[in-house]
């Protein structure tokens, strides 16, 4: 069933239906087809998932959007506004070729699917259309990654949402507790603290810390543990937070943390100063990198400096080596460079920022030191 939260802003997803269909036309394809996700929440409004019956959101680059649903689903696209928007919705029952509706909705062959869309889904219109596919993504992409004033405002909020659940750890992080009971009242914590839901909660201590996607487990966390929270979930109108800060159990156990750490954020803090626009992604990169490079941890960094942020919690651009596109206002993501010492401990410092028109403004703003607890 869709999920609609907040209020729809028609004129901008009208603009959003237009400028999509255009990059498409571009492109060299005959149609974007949507399935539900972030893509279909970033169009119309209407968040929801994939299942075994299609919906899909045929956008032609001649012709008229078309919404195909199945009709026990289209009361969850009630509250969409699709005459105003200038979508046709067309739905069908059990029994009948939703493909072939699709179909008669787009002049031509060349679809560009979701890049999320199913196999079931992605094969089958192949099928019925005839003739090549490729993905929508890279079409949308060029759009999604420039946050325009009413997305910047949903990452804000989001991000001093996250920030509240960082200046309440204190209640949940405490020696003689397991990592999965910190992150169970973390995430009622993100809840309580304006978000929909806790999309994912990382509690990393001791040696788990130098793991950099490792969750939650059964652990004891101990006194003088390096203990690394990466949080985050998305706010009612389905931007995302994703914040990190890292803590230690008392004075810590490592004679390395102190001095270690410090390079850390020295090398975060650089990377965010450097933000602006014309400044490419992969140059972010470089400047964090070479901080922890220089202090003999270069081989200890083992991810890219970040990634963007919006409808999903990883998009477009990436902050990696490597990718040369040139920052832009409204380009939103993280700078999250880690340390992180296998079998001991680990450490990573992350901000959501986003480009401005002349600088950087960061969404998070926790202190950046190792916070004693």
């Amino acid at each position: 069933m869709a999920t609609i939260t907040g209020p729809i802003d028609v004129s901008a997803l009208r603009a959003r239906l237009d400028r999509a269909s255009e990059a498409a036309g571009r492109a060299g394809v005959d149609a974007l087809l949507i399935s539900p996700g972030s893509d279909l929440r970033y169009l119309i409004g209407a968040g929801g998932d994939s299942f075994e019956r299609l919906t899909c959101l045929a956008l032609p680059v001649d012709g008229t959007p078309t919404l195909v649903v199945p009709k026990l689903e289209q009361p969850g696209y009630a509250g969409i506004p699709t005459d105003e928007l200038g979508v046709e919705v067309v739905t069908w029952v059990d029994g009948e070729d939703p493909y072939a509706l699709v179909k008669a909705a787009v002049k031509g062959s060349r679809a560009a699917v979701a890049d999320m869309m199913p196999a079931l889904h992605t094969i089958k219109l192949g099928t019925a259309l005839g003739g090549p596919q490729s993905l929508a993504g890279p079409i949308l992409r060029e759009l999604r990654m420039r946050k325009d004033e009413a997305e910047i405002a949903a990452l804000r909020k989001a991000g001093a949402a996250i920030d509240r659940v960082h200046a309440r750890m204190g209640e949940f992080l405490r020696v003689g507790r397991t990592e999965r009971e910190v992150a169970r009242d973390i995430a009622v914590a993100i809840v309580e603290e304006g978000h929909a839901v806790a999309e994912f909660v990382i509690v990393g201590s001791g040696p788990n810390g130098a793991s950099p996607h490792h969750r939650d487990s059964d652990r004891v966390i101990e006194a003088g543990e390096v203990v690394v929270i990466d949080i985050g979930g998305p706010v009612a109108e389905g931007y995302n937070s994703d914040s990190t800060r890292t803590y230690v159990m008392g004075e810590p156990s490592h004679d390395d943390v102190w001095d270690t750490y410090a390079v850390l954020q020295a090398a975060q803090q650089a990377a965010v100063e450097a933000v602006k626009p014309g400044v490419t992604c992969e140059e972010i990169d470089n400047v964090a990198r070479a901080v922890i490079a220089d202090a003999g941890f270069g081989e200890f960094f083992v991810h890219r400096t970040g990634h963007g942020i919006g409808l999903d919690v990883h998009e477009e651009p990436y902050i990696v080596s490597g990718n040369a596109l040139p920052l832009e206002a409204g380009m939103a993501f993280s700078v999250e460079p880690g340390i992180y010492l296998p079998g001991r401990w680990g450490a990573r410092i992350e901000d959501i920022v986003v480009a401005t028109a002349d600088g950087v403004e960061s969404f998070n703003n926790r202190p950046h030191e190792l916070v004693v607890l």
